[in-house]
Parts: C-alpha cells; structure tokens; sequence
C-alpha cells in the first residue's frame, strides 16, 4: 500500500509540477520494464493464484519472492541512472536481506501483526505462520534484522491497516522521487 502511496504523489506531483512549470509530463524514461513483469511471475504463480497459498510449499513460495525480489532489484539497478532509483534499490535491498535472512519470508512480530489482522486471528496462529501473502509470524526475538521487518503501522484512525517495513519506505519515495522528479522535457 505504501508503494502505492509513493507512485501516485509521485505522479501528481510530477504532473502538477509540469504544469506548473507548463512543460508537458514526461515519464521516465525506463528500461528493461519488461523486468518489472517478469519479476511478478513468480510471486503470481506461487501466492497470488487461487488455490496457490495451499498446494505450494512454503519453501518453494519463499524461493518465489526471492527471485522475485532480485529480479526486480536487478530492474531497478538497469534504471539507477533516473532520479529515485537508487532510493528505490535500497529499498528492494533492505527487504530482500531481511526475507533472506528469515528463511524468504518478511517477518512481522505477533503485536504488529495483531494491529493488521486482529486479535482473534492472531491468537489462533502459530509462531512461524504464514500471514498474508509474503509475511511470517516470529517474535522480535527470534527475528533476523528485526529493524527491517514489517514493523510500521499508520495511525490507529487510519481505516486500512497495514504493516510496513524500512525498506518499503525507501521504495515508496524512490517512486515518489523517480515520477515527481521526471516532470519535463
């Protein structure tokens, strides 16, 4: 959700900055976006599918994300030219060691994980479930590079709850900075 966040104030920002500025918007000019596709795949086939989260082991979903994870980093490497991008790969980085170093998965600790998905289904899950598509439940304790984990929550008011990491904040404003910063010719 965070990325989402950072992609369309980038967007309005760069769009507003060029009118602003009364250049046309332009894009940036990616390559080898053919990456960013090819990087979903995995997680599609192993996570996202229907039926997929069942008859998929988890350390063949695990595997998934990682690849998906350095392909994607890979993509944004090819890209580190325009502005944001290397914001942007530090995220991807954070995340893919953190999930690399607690067995693929991204960890979140059971109180922040309470606050997403409630108390009711935390209580009936066992340290090292699978939460959600690609999160893991460890305690703080037993939780490599902790600091990097799914461990930001917005404001208890916000209506949709989710957990964020340290690197998904890089990767939001990488976003952010690569289409607010791509505004004219």
């Amino acid at each position: 959700m965070i990325l989402w966040l950072g992609l369309g104030a980038g967007l309005v920002t760069g769009l507003g900055w060029s009118k602003l500025r009364g250049h046309p918007y332009q894009s940036p000019a990616l390559s080898h976006i053919w990456l960013v596709f090819v990087g979903f795949l995995p997680q599609f086939f192993a996570i996202y599918l229907a039926n997929s989260r069942f008859t998929v082991s988890n350390w063949f979903a695990a595997l998934c994300i990682v690849t998906s994870q350095l392909i994607l980093l890979i993509f944004a490497w090819l890209n580190r030219n325009l502005s944001g991008m290397s914001i942007l790969t530090i995220g991807l980085l954070l995340n893919m060691v953190v999930m690399i170093a607690n067995g693929g998965f991204m960890p979140i600790n059971p109180a922040t994980a309470e606050r997403v998905v409630g108390t009711e289904k935390i209580t009936s899950l066992e340290i090292e479930s699978r939460i959600g598509q690609k999160d893991i439940l460890l305690p703080a304790n037993d939780t490599r590079l902790e600091w990097l984990a799914d461990r930001f929550l917005p404001p208890v008011e916000f209506p949709y709850q989710v957990a964020f990491s340290l690197g998904d904040v890089f990767i939001a404003l990488g976003a952010f900075w690569t289409l607010a910063r791509q505004q004219t010719i």
